[in-house]
């Protein structure tokens, strides 16, 4: 998963590896931003939540963060966004299906448990 932190959201959007007050700022406002994305994200099914999402991602790097849509931070911002909430998304899944095989009282590690994994990520 991408580990959000002020360094690499900054450099991200550009900015050098040392970070000013201002710096620092935009990072924890970005910081913020994207997990209060992560609190309400959900696994998309359809065209209506996709659109619901690129909705609160638009909103959180306009609004939130005060990107201008015509320039390139908003484009980083969106791009990361999304990949972060789908890297998350991701993993989410991945938990749940480590847990059903856990369910079944298989042990990690071992071949059972292997092919447990791979049969939860079938339908997907």
């Amino acid at each position: 998963m991408f580990p959000l932190t002020p360094s690499n959201i900054a450099q991200t959007l550009g900015h050098g590896s040392r970070l000013g007050c201002r710096g620092t700022t935009s990072a924890v406002i970005i910081g913020a931003a994207a997990i209060a994305l992560f609190a309400f994200a959900r696994t998309p099914a359809d065209a209506a939540e996709n659109a619901a999402l690129m909705a609160q991602e638009q909103h959180a790097c306009a609004v939130v963060l005060g990107l201008d849509p015509s320039g390139d931070r908003y484009d980083t911002c969106i791009r990361s966004l999304d990949r972060s909430l789908s890297e998350w998304d991701q993993s989410r899944l991945v938990q749940t299906d480590r847990s059903a095989c856990a369910q079944k009282e298989l042990q990690p590690g071992t071949p059972a448990f292997a092919v447990c994994m791979v049969n939860a990520e079938q339908p997907r």
